[in-house]
């Protein structure tokens, strides 16, 4: 114990620099930023308070409210596609199938790109001229359109592919290592009582997943309401704004716009719906804890 003792101050000397860069930097930024939006402030800050003036001007915005809406298109799909497609993987490769660390490698390689990588390789995938309607229509079927990437009803949705398939390695990858924590009696039991390998993963391995594939979707989460560079690398936010969201509006009014205070006002929003989302998931843990 005394031991201990004399080591606390010297633990605490040495997290000191971290502890200040949290609440000068991250902190103190974010307080900044939340006072900045009840300004005009446009392109130097400024001490002129304005009120919610900026939050209404804010939600008053046709573009703002576009984004919010591709954001929730965006975040519904991409989190349940690559829950989805990362539980089927993660279910083909548990049945131990031969070259298993292959197939992984291979599966999660996408997830280890930069999200501008991604964008890149499927701007030219589904690029009319030069991806996959240009090969097809090469091959002779001249009437052959896939063309998603410049129509503003579709547009979205390439996002979508393109994010999940680079998140269904990450579900893959938990949702891989809950299933090898299973024990085999389930599955010798289930096998005795004739039932088929789909029906054991959907009824019996799929409901013990839980804590493993929330943990996967709020980690998704977290990454949906921050999307940015992976919408400036395969669409730029077009057609028009088709593809708009949250985080490109903020990035232009700052930087384009020089709109500091209106900028100031849709990061605070963002920040709030990041608390949103974490607060009933860490309230859910604890809940759980307690219990156990």
């Amino acid at each position: 114990m005394q031991a201990k003792r004399r080591r606390s101050p010297a633990a605490t000397i040495a997290l000191l620099p971290t502890w200040i860069a949290a609440i000068f930097i991250y902190i103190g930024t974010m307080v900044w930023s939340v006072r900045l939006s009840f300004t005009d402030s446009t392109i130097f800050p400024s001490s002129n308070y304005v009120g919610f003036a900026q939050y209404a001007k804010l939600f008053r915005t046709s573009r703002w409210l576009a984004s919010l809406e591709n954001v929730l298109i965006f975040g519904v799909l991409y989190v349940a596609g690559c829950l989805a497609l990362g539980f089927v993987l993660a279910a083909s490769l548990d049945r131990k199938v031969r070259f298993e660390a292959v197939f992984r490698t291979i599966f999660l390689y996408p997830y280890a790109m930069s999200f501008v990588v991604t964008g890149l390789i499927w701007q030219w995938i589904l690029n009319p001229t030069l991806g996959i309607q240009a090969s097809v229509r090469a091959l002779g079927w001249q009437s052959f359109t896939f063309d998603w990437i410049v129509s503003r009803d579709m547009a979205i949705y390439t996002v979508v592919f393109a994010g999940v398939w680079q998140g269904a390695g990450l579900v893959m990858v938990i949702a891989l290592s809950g299933m090898r924590g299973i024990g085999d009696e389930q599955w010798k039991a289930a096998q005795i009582d004739g039932i088929p390998i789909w029906r054991i993963y959907l009824s019996i391995i799929l409901p013990q997943l839980g804590p493993a594939l929330a943990a996967s979707g709020m980690l998704l989460s977290m990454g949906v309401i921050k999307t940015y560079d992976l919408v400036v690398a395969l669409t730029g936010g077009g057609p028009g704004t088709a593809t708009e969201v949250p985080a490109k509006f903020i990035m232009d009014n700052l930087f384009e716009r020089q709109n500091l205070g209106l900028a100031s006002a849709g990061a605070t929003v963002l920040v709030l719906s990041v608390v949103m989302a974490v607060v009933p998931f860490r309230y859910a843990l604890s809940m759980r804890r307690r219990r156990r």
